[in-house]
């Protein structure tokens, strides 16, 4: 809804609806850039570290979006984005833009985008690349798809937050950045699955796994995520940067994708059921790589 939007100015005060694992770091970032932030989260003791950097905790999503040039949601998914924003409708002015950075899959963006239109906002796709620690760094890469004159909006928000931002699609094309993101998500959670499997392969038939890891170094099949992500398992770390529960939700997500279009994706599903047995064996919210204890009974 461009036709809301004033003469565009860059964001000087910004919402931010969810403070979890990336949230949080995000409006700490924002802040530490000059921005006005006020920022909301289920739990709010969750967030209330924040006022250490100046942010201001709200205690409801419409004492956080009011007065705001720009808000940000980053929770779990679809539906919860789509309450938080019908929680702060009250105080969302027509022409305010939403980045809609949350990992909502195609079917839940529709419903988010028709929010959009039914509230005069002007809607910005815009989910992130990147899990806690390049949040952490405000090192994100942001796939942004909007109106152009959001872009204007958006500049000191993204900036805020990432370290780049790839703005995809034609036009503003609703949900290109989403069906970028669930492409790249794709390959992310493939890995982490194949890393998981052949570490459990590798225990299974008595190989020091750090053999399995030299033979690939340096060569065509070696990689830094394969590195992280083994090296999170067989230190014992496995404090989430990308939650084993997130990431099974996102994989039914992808799936749920594919099936849109036709594509089936098997490795997927099979990526998908591997983090459910993960979660239920008691491993929901370390890091994903825990679906390598989906590989033997019990966990």
């Amino acid at each position: 809804m461009t036709e809301n939007l004033p003469t565009p100015r860059p964001a000087r005060s910004v919402a931010v609806l969810g403070t979890g694992i990336m949230g949080f770091p995000m409006a700490r970032n924002l802040a530490d850039a000059g921005l006005e932030v006020r920022a909301w989260n289920r739990t709010r003791a969750k967030a209330e570290p924040l006022t250490a950097h100046g942010v201001r905790v709200t205690d409801t999503p419409a004492e956080a979006v009011d007065g705001a040039d720009a808000v940000l949601t980053m929770l779990y998914d679809g539906p919860a984005a789509l309450d938080a924003m019908r929680q702060a409708a009250p105080a969302l002015r027509p022409g305010v833009v939403w980045a809609q950075s949350t990992t909502a899959g195609l079917g839940a963006l529709d419903a988010l985008a028709a929010f959009a239109r039914e509230s005069g906002l002007v809607f910005v796709d815009a989910p992130v690349l990147g899990t806690k620690a390049p949040a952490e760094t405000g090192q994100l890469l942001v796939l942004a798809a909007g109106p152009e004159p959001a872009r204007t909006v958006l500049a000191p928000v993204f900036d805020g937050v990432g370290g780049r931002t790839l703005w995809v699609g034609e036009r503003g094309e609703e949900g290109a950045a989403s069906r970028l993101k669930l492409v790249a998500n794709s390959w992310v959670l493939a890995v982490t699955n194949g890393t998981a499997e052949a570490l459990a392969l590798a225990k299974g038939l008595g190989v020091d796994p750090h053999a399995f890891l030299d033979a690939v170094a340096g060569g065509p099949l070696d990689m830094g995520y394969l590195k992280a992500k083994a090296e999170l398992l067989l230190s014992g770390r496995l404090e989430a940067s990308f939650a084993t529960r997130t990431a099974e939700k996102d994989a039914r997500l992808i799936v749920e994708a594919g099936e849109r279009t036709g594509v089936r994706l098997d490795v997927a599903a099979a990526g998908a059921e591997r983090f459910r047995r993960a979660t239920e064996q008691g491993h929901g919210d370390e890091d994903m790589v825990a679906s390598y204890f989906a590989s033997f009974d019990g966990g």
